[in-house]
């Protein structure tokens, strides 16, 4: 089919290419020993296209489908990296919202170079315990960071409570809180160009019911249609244990009942619905033997080990969270079939990139093809422009919350240096200030002593001239921990103490950790032998001798609460209520004690 440069003017623009492609599709058929046969009144280029659709027709269709599904749990605000050891992944830096939505844009880039679907979801903790930067306007713009990053579901995690189920209500659908323009440092909707608008994803939360309806408060699923028309459905499901860590007033109304059951009962009606392949997003989660094999699970334990074990085999991949571990498993369901378990860490450090194989004969998720892989959020990436501007947007807007003067110090600063029975003037401040809060009162019993983890003491409490700023303290304490109240005896109360020196915190003296107290003194004796420092009869709480079998009301924050700093005492305690904030609860002390002058260290001593 030779043409002449004649020819070959005569057919310009578009027809001449479609001409020469077919053309040159017919020769390449005759090349290949293949036959072209063009019936009458048959353009070259219709010869061409039947060609390429018998050959489309001769080749075998995929037996599988590949979709992409990207999981993050327990952001907790964290628009900015996180500092200390929450900012990083076995030593590599990693976090900041600008960084993982760069992150989310380039796996999905990648799968559909592949020609795979993606989806992205989350497993709970989105929202609560924030830093500044989100809490101080009600955590809307990590919903709008979200948003941007293009997620499409998600559980509801303990923490999404923190400010009450009506707010978290208002996550989803939107709108501004009258709260005082700053007042109570947050300022909702602080541009009234741009009022929130809410969640463009779908909270879920299959096992939360009104009390009085049995409806839920939220979906408790969502099915997702692929282009091809595979579909996966997606429960949520939240922490069954929330009304027992959350504050009573912020679940009011609401029942959580137990996630298995829950998923389980949700099974067969998603079967009707056609969805074989089925995903379940939980708010809880395990423990691996080695944290830091973020790929693996090393002899896993806790709650999530169990969950999987009771779970229909017809759900075949489990999205969990809220322990704030990294692993990447694949458990045995009761069916004796593996199943694949994932969290991605917390804050936005991991992305989980997950695999659905679907088998296209079945329509179910092909277990042994499908894999996961949790990829570390690096820093070595070009932000994402648009969150890195919402961030910038919103530092400018904290700065007069940041800056507010909260009161005054009359020392310029009250430092963190313990002395030698290693007890310092900030961390009697500080605890000072959790007795004094009102929101761990229960039932008209207060506390009546306080107990704070050196740890969580960040910096020296500054002052500007004298002046201390709500950034200054939140400098000192920007871990966003919700105070708990509860009920120890005696006895154990003294194996709290004996802990400071034991376990974990020793027998060596660099590995002490004593903790910071309110409402009780007492004498240790460094020669002592662990397990046996504290001095015999000298722990006094309100000036009164302990007594072994006397219940006494405490208050700490929620780290220790759960044992953490090797404190597995607080774990044994009864009639645990959470309260607010101890940001809160010390900037408030502060306000009402304005001047502060700091007190005397002489509520823990060293004796024999």
């Amino acid at each position: 089919m030779a043409l002449t440069g004649r020819d070959k003017a005569r057919l310009g623009g578009r027809r001449a290419v479609g001409l020469l492609a077919a053309g040159t599709a017919a020769v390449l058929a005759l090349a290949a020993g293949g036959s072209v046969s063009q019936a009458a009144g048959t353009t070259p280029a219709q010869a061409a296209q039947e060609s390429q659709t018998a050959a489309q027709a001769k080749k075998p269709k995929p037996t599988h489908t590949q979709i992409q599904l990207l999981a993050i749990n327990d952001f907790h605000g964290n628009l900015e990296p996180a500092t200390g050891s929450g900012g990083n992944i076995n030593g590599i830096p990693a976090g900041g919202a600008a960084y993982l939505a760069t992150h989310l844009k380039d796996l999905r880039a990648a799968a559909k170079a592949k020609g795979q679907d993606s989806v992205t979801v989350a497993a709970g903790d989105l929202i609560g315990a924030s830093p500044l930067l989100s809490a101080a306007f009600h955590d809307e713009p990590t919903i709008e960071a979200l948003n941007g990053m293009g997620l499409e579901a998600a559980s509801v995690g303990n923490h999404e409570f923190d400010e009450g189920w009506h707010e978290l209500l208002r996550m989803q659908t939107g709108g501004c809180l009258p709260d005082g323009d700053g007042q109570n440092n947050q300022n909702s909707c602080p541009d009234p160009k741009h009022p929130f608008t809410g969640a463009k994803f779908k909270y879920l939360s299959a096992n939360v019911f009104f009390t009085n309806t049995q409806k839920t408060l939220f979906a408790p699923y969502t099915i997702k249609t692929f282009d091809d028309g595979q579909k996966v459905g997606f429960i949520g499901m939240t922490l069954e244990n929330t009304p027992n860590i959350v504050t009573k007033s912020g679940v009011d109304g609401l029942t959580f009942k137990d996630e298995v059951e829950t998923a389980n009962a949700l099974v067969p009606v998603l079967k009707k619905k056609g969805v074989k392949s089925i995903v379940v997003l939980l708010h809880e989660g395990g423990f691996p033997a080695d944290p830091k094999a973020y790929n693996s699970c090393p002899g896993i334990s806790g709650p999530i080990v169990d969950i999987n074990a009771g779970l229909d085999p017809e759900i075949d991949a489990i999205i969990s969270g809220h322990t704030h571990t990294a692993y990447n498993c694949s458990l045995t369901d009761k069916a004796g079939k593996p199943r694949l378990v994932t969290s991605a860490s917390s804050f936005g450090r991991l992305v989980t990139d997950v695999r659905l194989s679907i088998d296209n004969a079945t329509g179910d998720v092909d277990r042994v093809n499908t894999l996961a892989n949790n990829q570390i959020v690096t820093q070595d990436v070009v932000q994402d422009r648009k969150t890195a501007e919402l961030i910038t947007k919103y530092k400018t807007l904290v700065a007069p919350i940041e800056s507010k003067v909260i009161g005054h110090i009359t020392t310029p600063s009250v430092v963190r240096t313990p002395d030698d029975s290693l007890e310092s003037p900030l961390g009697n401040l500080i605890a000072d200030a959790q007795l004094a809060d009102p929101s761990v009162v229960s039932g008209g019993k207060a506390p009546v002593a306080a107990f704070m983890n050196p740890g969580g003491i960040r910096a020296d409490l500054a002052s500007t001239g004298g002046a201390v700023t709500f950034g200054q303290a939140f400098t000192v304490q920007p871990f966003n921990n919700f105070l708990v109240s509860m009920d120890m005896t005696g006895t154990q109360i003294k194996t709290l103490l004996e802990q400071q020196f034991s376990g974990v915190n020793g027998p060596e003296a660099a590995k002490y950790k004593v903790l910071q107290v309110a409402g009780i003194t007492y004498t240790w004796n460094p020669a002592a032998a662990a397990g046996s420092k504290i001095v015999a009869g000298s722990i006094k709480i309100g000036g009164q001798p302990l007594v072994d079998g006397t219940s006494y009301r405490i208050v700490t924050n929620n780290f220790l609460s759960d044992g953490g700093d090797g404190f597995p005492a607080f774990t044994t305690a009864t009639n645990k209520v959470f309260g607010g904030l101890d940001i809160d609860a010390f900037a408030s002390y502060l306000t009402a004690h304005d001047p502060y002058t700091p007190v005397a260290t002489d509520r823990i001593s060293i004796g024999s």
